[in-house]
C-alpha cells in the first residue's frame, strides 16, 4: 500500500479518513442563512467530539470566503469557495463560529513515500474517529484534483460520510475525485505546513502522528 505509484484503491486505503458524527443541537448560528441560499442537509450521525448546533439548513455563507487558521506553526490563511461546495463551506464556517476547532490538534500526516501528502486535522479527539455529530453530503465532480494548498474534507469510505475532519494536501497528491475540496491555503501557511511535514512522523512511518506538532488554536472566519 505504500509503494509508489498507488493503486486508486490503495490511496483509497491510504487515506481512510476516519470521521464518525452525531448531533442534536438546533441551528442557532451566529450567521444568518442568505434568503436565496442552497438548502443544504445534515444528517444527524454518533456523539459530536464537542456540542455544537446543527448548521444552518439554508447555507449562511456565499462566494469566496475569507479566513485565519492560527496554529502552532504560524497563521495560515485560508480561502473557502462557497460557490463550489456551499454546504461544505456552511458546515466548517459554523463550526468555526462556535469554537469547535479551537485548541485541537493535527493527528495525521502521511509522507511521500505513502503516496500522498496530506496533514489532516478537524477531530478535538485526536484520534481519527471523532466528529461533529452529523454527515455531509460530498460535494464532487469526476474533474475534482489535489493540488497542493488544497483543502478536501475527510471521510470514510462511504459517500457522504464527511463530518469535521478535513486535509490540507501539501504536495500534489493522486487522490480519486471523492473527497470533497471546499478551498485554499495561502503560501506562507503551505511553506510552514510543507516544513512541519518534512521532519516526518513520530514513529519514521509514511503514515502517522506528525512529528511536529501542527496545533490548530484557533479558526477565525472574517465578515
Amino acid at each position: 500500500m505504500l509503494q509508489r505509484p498507488l493503486s486508486a484503491l490503495a490511496v483509497l486505503a491510504a487515506v481512510s479518513l476516519l470521521a464518525s458524527c452525531g448531533d442534536d443541537g438546533g441551528s442557532d448560528q451566529a450567521r444568518d442563512p442568505a434568503a436565496d441560499g442552497p438548502s443544504c442537509t445534515y444528517a444527524e450521525s454518533g456523539e459530536p467530539a464537542k456540542d455544537v448546533d446543527l448548521p444552518p439548513s439554508t447555507a449562511a455563507v456565499s462566494g469566496m470566503v475569507a479566513g485565519t487558521m492560527a496554529t502552532s506553526i504560524g497563521d495560515i490563511g485560508i480561502e473557502l469557495d462557497a460557490a463550489t461546495s456551499p454546504c461544505t463551506v456552511n458546515s466548517f464556517v459554523s463550526l468555526a463560529d462556535q469554537g469547535y476547532f479551537d485548541d485541537t490538534t493535527c493527528h495525521r500526516l502521511t509522507t511521500p513515500e505513502a503516496g500522498i501528502q496530506v496533514l489532516q486535522c478537524g477531530d478535538p479527539t485526536a484520534s481519527g474517529m471523532g466528529g461533529p455529530g452529523y454527515t455531509i453530503e460530498d460535494e464532487v465532480t469526476p474533474d475534482t484534483t489535489y493540488p497542493a494548498g488544497t483543502l478536501a474534507m475527510a471521510k470514510t469510505l462511504a459517500p457522504d460520510s464527511g463530518g469535521s475532519q478535513f486535509f490540507v494536501v501539501y504536495g500534489d497528491t493522486p487522490l480519486p475525485p471523492d473527497y470533497t475540496v471546499f478551498g485554499t491555503i495561502d503560501a506562507a501557511g503551505l511553506a510552514a505546513v510543507q516544513d512541519a511535514a518534512g521532519k516526518g512522523t513520530t514513529t519514521g512511518a509514511p503514515d502517522g502522528e506528525p512529528k511536529v506538532a501542527v496545533d490548530l488554536e484557533s479558526v477565525t472566519i472574517k465578515d
